[in-house]
This record gives structure tokens, sequence and C-alpha cells, in this order.
């Protein structure tokens, strides 16, 4: 019987210490794009995303920081040679990186954000950044006096089109006279991290007449935000909430659930529900938004949120078609 016993501890024990080894083998890896983790915006909400992770599973994870171009391979080479489980890739530039390492590491899960990377270890998310932008497109243009909004992106890619479009295109449904003007950053990859240059375009803008401008920028936002608040103007944030920056000043922000994507991708990789394949992510999903808080809550009427939920039903109902630039 104490034999029995001990056998019966010793397969318990086995099978325990089996467990943990399993839950220690679990590496899980992110590659933050230009712009660092602490940018407020695209790269800041991947990383709450993965601390959120971190906290729920006690799991910590490996991470890499982008700061030139050639670091995007060299990233992925590297947490896939220190065997990580899933390495998550932030942002449509490390589509090149993630299909060369994907290729060389079959074994290995990738989730690339706001790419499509076609391979049976890729899992791409996406989002309907076009149909957020229209709400708070819409929110700009109810809540302008002079009939005059202003968008400022980032690097002018088709990416930041869509958002860009989605704005005008909400602003126009809120106020068929309104005037819309943009401006993109650059052409490179220092467009996402240039404050200076956000904050001269968006005084420009001001300066024309606009008193409402919506910055998707990555960084180069927070100059933007500074600028509608020294020149008593509102501002629109882009994929974290950012109403906290300057209240008063920043009228919403368009949500983009990345933290919610970064945190679900390391999730289902440990829980081994992940799957590879395309995932789009728009109102309907709840994975992109506009923010409401304490910071905004006096900036926006009842009849601005009616008018705003309503848009938002009719959006997801089809009855409201917002262009998606990258699809036209």
């Amino acid at each position: 019987m104490i034999k029995r016993f001990k056998l019966v501890a010793a397969a318990a024990a086995l099978l325990a210490a089996t467990g943990i080894a399993k839950a220690e083998d679990f590496k899980p890896a992110i590659v933050f794009d230009m712009g660092g983790k602490f940018d407020k915006s695209f790269n800041e909400a991947a990383y709450n995303g993965a601390e959120e992770f971190k906290k729920e599973s006690g799991v910590d994870y490996m991470e890499f920081e982008v700061t030139q171009v050639s670091q995007r391979e060299q990233a992925m080479k590297r947490m896939a040679r220190k065997e990580a489980s899933i390495i998550v890739a932030m942002g449509f530039a490390q589509a090149s990186a993630v299909e060369k390492a994907a290729k060389a590491n079959p074994d290995t899960k990738f989730t690339i954000i706001d790419m499509v990377v076609d391979l049976p270890n890729v899992q791409s998310i996406v989002f309907k950044e076009h149909e957020g932008s229209f709400l708070v497109g819409m929110a700009a243009a109810m809540t302008s006096k002079t009939g005059k909004v202003g968008f400022i992106g980032g690097m002018d890619i088709p990416l930041i089109r869509k958002f860009a479009l989605g704005y005008e295109e909400g602003a126009k449904y809120a106020n068929s006279n309104v005037e819309v003007f943009q401006n993109m950053t650059g052409t490179t990859p220092a467009a996402w991290n240039d404050p200076t240059k956000g904050g001269e375009l968006a005084k420009s803008q001001f300066d024309r007449g606009a008193d409402v401008v919506f910055a998707a920028a990555g960084g180069t936002g927070t100059g933007v935000y500074q600028a509608a608040k020294d020149n008593g103007k509102f501002a629109i944030g882009v994929d974290s909430n950012q109403n906290y920056l300057h209240p008063g000043t920043m009228l919403t922000s368009m949500t983009k659930r990345v933290d919610v994507a970064v945190k679900e991708a390391f999730m289902s990789a440990k829980n081994g529900t992940w799957k590879a394949g395309i995932k789009v992510l728009g109102l309907k999903e709840e994975g992109v938004g506009y923010a409401v808080d304490q910071y905004n809550k006096d900036l926006l009427s009842a009849d601005m949120l009616a008018k705003l939920e309503k848009a938002r039903a009719d959006i997801i109902a089809g009855n409201i078609k917002v262009t998606d630039y990258m699809s036209k």
C-alpha cells in the first residue's frame, strides 16, 4: 500500500513538473517599431497589452525596440534564436522581416499588426481604422465653430491615408460644408517621431482657420496636441486613449485596440488556441472606437454622443458605408 502511494505520488510529481516545464518553455516576444514603446500611441498600446498579459499570466516576455530599419530582420532572427514561442511584430513595415523569419522558422508562431503576411505560421491582425476615424471626424465637425478642421498624418503611406479619408467622410457626414485640411509629416519612418514638425503643421492649420485637428502620427502627435493647447484649439488623439494628455484640449481619441490584439495573441499562443490567418477588427468587434472619459466628458454634449452612437450603429449595420482607402 505504501509502495503504491509512493508510485502515485511520484507520477503526480512528474506530471506537475512537466506542467511547470511547459509553462517555463513558453517564451513570448514583441518587436516594437520606429517611434519607441513609449510613444503614447501605437507602440505604447502594444506595450500595455504585453504588460497586461504578463500581469495576468505571470509570464514575462522578450522585447526589442527598432530604431533603424535594418534592425527589423535582426530582431526577428534574434528572437527566433532565443526560441521564442510567438513573436508579435508591430507595424506594417515589419512585413518583410516577418515573412523571412517565418519561412526560416516554420515552428515559431508570428503575429503581425497592421499588415497581412500569408504564411501557415503567421497571424495577421488588421483594423478598420476608417470606421473609427469616421466617428471622430463627425465629432470634429460638430465641435468646430469655424467649419474648418484638420488632419495631420505621420508617414505618408496608404494606412494613414485610410485614417484621413475616414475622418474626412465623417466630418462631411456631420457637416457637408466643412473644410478639411490635410498634411503628412514625412515619407520616412522618422515621421512617426517628430513632435516639432507636428506642432508646426498644426499651427499652420490653425492659422488657416482650423479649430480641431486629428493626428494619426505616432509620437509626432504629441507636438500637435501641445500646439492645440497653446493655441486654444482642440485636438483628437489616436490609437491609445490620449485624452489625459491635455484635459480640455483633447476632444476625444480614436482608439485602436492594439493592446487587446497583443494580449490575445500572447494568451492564445500560451493556451493553445492561437490560429494563423487574418483577423479584421472594426467597430463591430470593438477593435476601433472613440474615447469618452472623465477628461473629455464635458466636451461632448448628449446630442453629439447620440449622433455618434447612431452613426456607429449604422456603420455596423451597413447603412453607412465608409470608404476604405486601401481597398479603393
